[in-house]
């Protein structure tokens, strides 16, 4: 296994914007490559816009989401991937023959489709269905597994694909500055954002607060350390709907330490490279070695019956 340089990238996108949001995804993708990033990956939904979708009917949801891989927005990955020679992770809706109704992830390079993922936890949209797999895919002969969002909160899903072999997970992101129950949690007022040039002090300090990236530093490389993996989040900066975002977009490596992370206010990529040795360095290989499932096993794998509240949608 050799060296792998993956960059991530954070961009404002624009609501149900294909062809903006790719022509975005083209320019950083060339960007990364020519800094001599082998792969690039991107927020959640970065195709299509996220926020927006809490405000679709079926019939419209149905009319932004693609078949993969057949879908327009996959064959123009695909074509961005050749172009740069990089490949490219990226978000969308997905629709199937059924009619059924996903958010879903891919990884594509200039031979097409490597790897689909559906998220596991979708609340945006009542219409979306949850995913039912985990995915673990070879990527430049590293093991690569996919969480969206929501996905990575639930601390069993990291795990669960960490030991099905990963050891690079994409995280892509559309989060922070939302409410909640948690101490300095809410919205960001959009017209920090307005005056980002005049007064970008103000908006560094809302982005770097608890409404931000100091709630991410409190789970994130947890993630990373407590199963010895690459953690690539990639999360949008800017407005997305009527929602300010904050990027902060970065790479962690399995001791749970930021090797990588975009910092400036405004679409941008961070290039970290991932070495294998760090894999079993890290404290998180030995543990994953230490477990003792006969102890809890019955307790993880008990039923139970899931309920997810999102504060902000309520």
């Amino acid at each position: 296994m050799q060296n792998l340089k993956i960059a991530t990238a954070q961009f404002e996108n624009k609501s149900g914007d294909k062809a903006y949001n790719l022509l975005a995804i083209d320019r950083l993708a060339e960007k990364a490559a020519a800094d001599g990033a082998q792969v690039i990956a991107f927020h959640e939904c970065s195709v299509t816009g996220y926020t927006f979708a809490r405000k679709l009917d079926r019939e419209q949801l149905t009319e932004l989401a693609e078949p993969i891989p057949d879908g327009p927005s996959i064959t123009k990955l695909v074509d961005i991937a050749a172009r740069h020679n990089i490949a490219v992770l990226a978000g969308l809706f997905e629709k199937d023959e059924a009619g059924n109704l996903f958010k879903a992830y891919v990884c594509v390079d200039k031979t097409g489709l490597i790897a689909k993922f559906r998220k596991l936890h979708p609340f945006i949209n009542s219409n979306l269905t949850p995913g039912s797999e985990y995915v673990v895919f070879d990527l430049y002969g590293w093991k690569c597994g996919i969480l969206i969002c929501y996905d990575n909160n639930i601390v069993e899903n990291v795990r669960a694909t960490a030991l099905l072999g990963a050891d690079i997970i994409f995280m892509p992101h559309v989060t922070m500055m939302t409410p909640s129950t948690r101490p300095g949690a809410g919205f960001a007022d959009p017209a920090l954002w307005e005056k980002r040039h005049e007064d970008p002090t103000a908006l560094r300090l809302e982005f770097d607060g608890l409404k931000g990236r100091a709630w991410l530093m409190k789970w994130l490389p947890a993630r990373a350390y407590d199963n010895g993996i690459y953690a690539i989040f990639s999360n949008p900066i800017g407005m997305d709907d009527d929602q300010l975002k904050n990027g902060c977009s970065m790479i962690l490596d399995p001791f749970g330490d930021i090797i990588a992370e975009c910092r400036t206010l405004g679409d941008d990529i961070a290039i970290a490279t991932c070495t294998p040795e760090k894999l079993t360095q890290a404290g998180g290989h030995r543990y994953r070695m230490a477990r003792r499932p006969e102890l809890y096993s019955d307790v993880i794998g008990a039923d139970h019956a899931s309920s997810q509240k999102v504060v902000w949608l309520t």
